[in-house]
């Protein structure tokens, strides 16, 4: 039987680079879809980048209005960014400092409205990689997570054989201090040196790995609690922690070379 040669592309958008991974026969509807969901992350780039004049961030900021057909996107965004303030306790927010700024959320939903275009037109085996952040359909994967200490070390792995699975990491190794305490308007302590946060949808491992950052030492504690995720963490001393979570959220599994925790 004839190897599947599957397809790949790398996009460039949103300040970071996505990277597409189809597992299946190149056909012309695949191709289409691929190049659909490449136009999608321009568009989410063109509406929701917090550096251009122009997008629906920029508008807000500036009490402008919205051209109409951006706004059911727009809505949608802050709805889900309202949804993850409440769940939070407010660890989460689109508002800070007086800005308003989706960022934390927007990645992730961006990723999953790509991995939808491409599953929609027939591909079950997909990884989507959004700056680090991934999502997964069908299978077997394996995600290297980066050891925020150790540069060209894998802290842990995680591996997934059926999906759908987002793994989302936060902290400071490869951004600087960019995140946020919403509570304070300053960079958030810090109390680990990064926080990867898998479960079924990246647009919620990418929040919830946000929020639980910046709740620092209290994160374990919070990220035990909640269903159908898991999480692994490394702190600024190189040891590590893991949560409960269950197998089906792709547990992460710590490297050898990682200090164990």
């Amino acid at each position: 039987m004839r190897e599947r040669t599957g397809l790949h592309r790398v996009v460039h958008t949103m300040g970071t680079v996505f990277s597409f991974t189809v597992r299946a026969e190149p056909t012309p509807r695949l191709c289409r879809a691929l190049d659909e969901a490449e136009a999608l992350l321009h568009h989410v780039d063109a509406v929701f980048s917090p550096f251009r004049a122009d997008s629906a961030v920029s508008r807000v900021r500036r009490g402008d209005a919205v051209p109409e057909e951006w706004e059911p996107e727009l809505r949608e965004v802050l709805g889900l960014c309202a949804d993850a303030h409440r769940r939070t306790d407010g660890w989460f927010s689109s508002w800070h400092s007086g800005v308003f700024d989706p960022s934390g959320l927007v990645k992730g939903w961006a990723v999953e409205r790509a991995a939808l275009v491409l599953r929609e037109a027939g591909a079950e085996h997909l990884c989507l990689n959004g700056g680090g952040d991934v999502q997964l359909h069908g299978g077997p994967w394996r995600v290297g997570i980066a050891h925020p200490l150790l540069p060209g070390a894998c802290a842990a792995v995680v591996e997934s054989t059926e999906g759908p699975l987002g793994v989302a990491t936060s902290g400071p190794a490869e951004r600087g201090c960019h995140i946020v305490d919403p509570h304070t308007g300053a960079p958030a302590a810090p109390a680990l040196a990064s926080l990867t946060v898998t479960g079924p949808s990246l647009a919620e491992a990418d929040m919830l790995a946000t929020a639980a950052y910046c709740r620092g030492a209290e994160a374990r504690d919070w990220l035990s609690g909640l269903p159908g995720v898991t999480a692994f963490a490394v702190t600024p001393d190189g040891e590590t922690w893991a949560t409960r979570g269950p197998a089906r959220a792709g547990r992460p599994r710590p490297m050898p070379s990682a200090p164990a925790g």
